[in-house]
């Protein structure tokens, strides 16, 4: 991506970020998928790897996981700006990513659940609404595994890189199935990077 990034770019991040913002059922990081189709797939502002970078410096960081959505707005005005090394442009560029993709991703959420939590807290009772809450259940489930298959299969070529898919499903199983703290599993994984094994 060049520095050519027009105003309607801007535009049009802004509206992927809140379209994605009124699909964040279960959290942003379900919508992971839908950002990695446009950002990185159709639109090509930003690459693989640093759409993962940036989900999993977001998830290292204290703090809420929608930081990742500030990551991904920095990493697109960081290129539209020219890369770290073009000096200030870029900079304030990655600044208006991150402005822009927090509007995009907090405010359409964030005024839908406050007036659906007061709507359906007043009505609590009707089957309805309790249905829909069931039936969100495994449409957030669903949306999960897609965020992790999307992360996992960044790489490409299973089988040349088999051993990354073997970290993948021993991580997958230590969080499932212990209360180990991710940053032990991130701290691993680093490791093994450091020493070439994956």
């Amino acid at each position: 991506m060049t520095a050519a990034f027009a105003a309607a770019d801007w535009m049009a991040l802004l509206l992927h970020f809140m379209s994605m913002s009124l699909l964040a059922i279960g959290g942003a990081i379900t919508t992971a998928p839908g950002m990695h189709g446009y950002l990185v797939d159709e639109k090509t502002w930003l690459s693989d790897s640093q759409f993962t970078s940036s989900i999993a410096l977001a998830q290292v960081a204290p703090g809420p996981n929608v930081l990742f959505v500030a990551l991904l707005g920095w990493n697109v005005g960081m290129n539209a700006g020219g890369g770290m090394g073009a000096g200030p442009r870029a900079w304030w560029m990655a600044l208006a990513g991150v402005l822009v993709a927090m509007v995009g991703i907090m405010l359409p959420s964030s005024t839908l659940t406050f007036v659906a939590t007061r709507w359906a807290h007043q009505n609590r009772e009707l089957r309805a609404v309790r249905a829909f809450k069931q039936g969100m259940a495994p449409i957030v489930i669903a949306l999960l595994v897609a965020t992790g298959w999307i992360l996992a299969a960044s790489h490409g070529k299973p089988l040349e890189h088999w051993h990354l898919w073997l970290v993948t499903v021993v991580t997958t199983l230590l969080v499932w199935h212990t209360k180990l703290h991710m940053l032990w599993l991130l701290g691993a994984g680093a490791a093994l990077g450091a020493l070439g094994w994956v």
